[in-house]
């Protein structure tokens, strides 16, 4: 049993955090086009990953999200390990269900992808965190919307480079030029996201202000 209502927020947030952020990795390795320019579909739930973090940050503060994301990122690089001995396991033969070909091209993600998104993740949670409260500090308890969608412009800009740069650009799946047009597709997406879901923030805010005040009351 948890020991407060808080306790059974943050075990929710965290839920939601861990289990978007390993789908958006799985995902990743397939590419989209984005007004003609490559973009990873892993894109996709990012922005719940962005609300719950500026929800943690906001009620659980630095340790809470910095403690988060170590886990999570473990959670990542352990999801990969179990994925790497999964594709060494030979498939029966004429099940006519998942061949080798089919699950290795689906799972099968190169090292410098898998190195990528968890460095660019790790990376982008610090900055957005230090960014969180910096504002905080500033400002108070008021302007949520600076401190949670402005901490989530500057480091998702960072996300977008070292993710591209570590998994396709050094490599040399794709040149520069690509790899810089890609980068700031995928970051203008993710800035258009993150600003069309700041309502969000206020709703999850009421949400659980509400449901930890009636427990006080």
């Amino acid at each position: 049993m948890f020991q407060s209502r808080k306790d059974t927020v943050y075990v929710i947030l965290a839920g939601i955090f861990i289990t978007n952020a390993i789908v958006a990795e799985l995902i990743g390795g397939k590419l989209i086009s984005v007004f003609g320019v490559p973009m990873s579909i892993g894109i996709l739930p990012w922005p719940i990953v962005f609300i719950t973090t500026d929800l943690i940050n906001e009620y659980f503060g630095q340790k809470g999200v910095r403690k988060l994301s170590l886990i999570t990122a473990c959670l990542i690089a352990y999801t990969f390990f179990i994925l790497f001995f999964a594709q060494k396991i030979p498939a029966v033969k004429g099940s006519g269900l998942v061949s080798d070909y089919q699950f290795n091209g689906v799972f099968g993600q190169s090292q410098w992808i898998i190195v990528g998104s968890i460095a660019a993740f790790l990376f982008s949670q610090l900055i957005d965190v230090t960014l969180f409260h910096f504002v905080k500090n500033k400002t108070g308890n008021r302007m949520i919307w600076l401190r949670s969608t402005g901490s989530t412009v500057i480091s998702q800009l960072f996300d977008s480079f070292i993710v591209l740069g570590i998994a396709f650009w050094l490599p040399k799946k794709i040149n520069t030029t690509t790899y810089i047009t890609s980068a700031f597709t995928g970051y203008s997406v993710k800035l258009v996201i993150a600003i069309c879901m700041t309502p969000l923030i206020y709703l999850g805010h009421s949400l659980i202000e509400k449901y930890i005040h009636n427990h006080e009351k």
